[in-house]
């Protein structure tokens, strides 16, 4: 365990990008309101992008593998940018953070299955 360091683990490294972007998603719908509106779908992209990463940067990941792996890195994403969009501009952060959480994640596993095919198979 001592000999991986985050700086190597895929998951860590894809939540990272996917935190990043939401967070940076949520500072430019704050200050241009009109990108609020696309922050569900661009949320789910996000996510989708994470996931991708995650499948890539693991290829030796088996297929239910990579779609878990996909999942908590797009959801982790959206997690936090919601919980930061909700902090900059208020709202019920409840129905947010369930929304803004799920879509990220299921984007998450649709880009890490994605991933997984046009990155490679596994041996498994």
């Amino acid at each position: 365990m001592a000999d991986q360091a985050s700086g190597s683990n895929p998951l860590v490294k894809s939540a990272v990008v996917g935190i990043v972007l939401q967070v940076l998603m949520a500072l430019l719908a704050k200050y241009v309101p009109s990108l609020a509106g696309a922050a569900p779908a661009a949320g789910a992209g996000i996510g989708g992008v994470a996931g991708l990463l995650y499948s890539l940067w693991n290829k030796g990941a088996a297929m239910p593998n990579a779609a878990g792996g996909g999942l908590v890195a797009g959801g982790a994403g959206g997690l936090v940018g919601t919980i930061v969009a909700n902090l900059l501009g208020g709202g019920a952060i409840t129905n947010a953070v369930a929304t803004g959480t799920g879509l990220p994640a299921v984007g998450g596993i649709v880009g890490s299955l994605i991933g997984k095919v046009l990155g490679g198979r596994s041996a498994a």
